[in-house]
């Protein structure tokens, strides 16, 4: 398949999930705005983040003057399943070059992953199909910057009254409970909700790290578990 076959096949595969993304990244772009965070840094966060989850846990740690190190570190362990998800993509672009890596893992997300590892695990060797990966990327990425501006502008204009603040349990939970199909998913989520309740009174939300590690603990540990059997 030629680049540009491949490039909007991803496109094509992504389109049906931004009906979900659009809605989380509108979201996250009102609450930023209501928290008080200013409108370019709340746009810079997904230019450069490119994380929903989190970005809807940075900015109420950044509108709370979080340490820097603090913040980094929650970033970095909600991002810790994204190498995961590298590892299980490097035999497919191990032959691409360090510039397109780095491309592809800037713009790799839950969503570009799902449809991009069924499509290479079916498709044959070829020199263009990280371009089908590439496409899947990149139409999130648009439609993610694009909600995030309108969220931010409906959410300037949103009277304090109206706090968006309880949004961002109820956006969670509504990507957790649709997972918890099987055992491990189940455990996970218990490690995390018990990790996060036992340490709720550490300073500087580090609940949100202690509850993560504990559920990827926990997770990489019913994963090795699996395999041995």
């Amino acid at each position: 398949m030629t680049p540009r076959s491949e490039f909007f096949a991803g496109v094509r595969a992504e389109l049906p999930l931004i009906v979900g993304v659009a809605p989380f990244g509108f979201i996250y772009g009102a609450l930023a705005a209501q928290l008080g965070l200013p409108a370019s840094l709340a746009q810079a966060m997904s230019l450069v983040i490119f994380g929903g989850a989190s970005q809807f846990i940075a900015a109420p740690l950044i509108v709370a003057g979080t340490p820097a190190l603090i913040l980094v570190l929650t970033v970095f362990a909600v991002n810790l399943r994204h190498a995961l998800y590298s590892a299980s993509l490097a035999p497919y672009l191990e032959k691409l070059s360090v510039g397109w890596k780095m491309l592809l893992a800037y713009l790799l997300t839950d969503e570009a992953y799902a449809v991009a590892i069924a499509h290479l695990q079916k498709q044959t060797d070829g020199p263009n199909r990280h371009w089908f990966l590439f496409g899947a990327e990149s139409t999130l990425w648009i439609f993610w910057q694009l909600s995030t501006a309108l969220g931010i502008f409906i959410g300037a204009q949103t009277p304090s009254e109206w706090a968006l603040d309880f949004v961002l349990p109820l956006t969670f939970i509504g990507l957790v409970i649709p997972m918890l199909r099987t055992r491990a998913f189940i455990a996970c989520a218990l490690a995390a909700a018990v990790g996060g309740v036992i340490a709720f009174g550490l300073p500087y939300k580090l609940g949100y790290i202690v509850a993560a590690m504990a559920a990827i603990a926990l997770g990489l540990t019913l994963e090795m578990r699996a395999n041995k059997t």
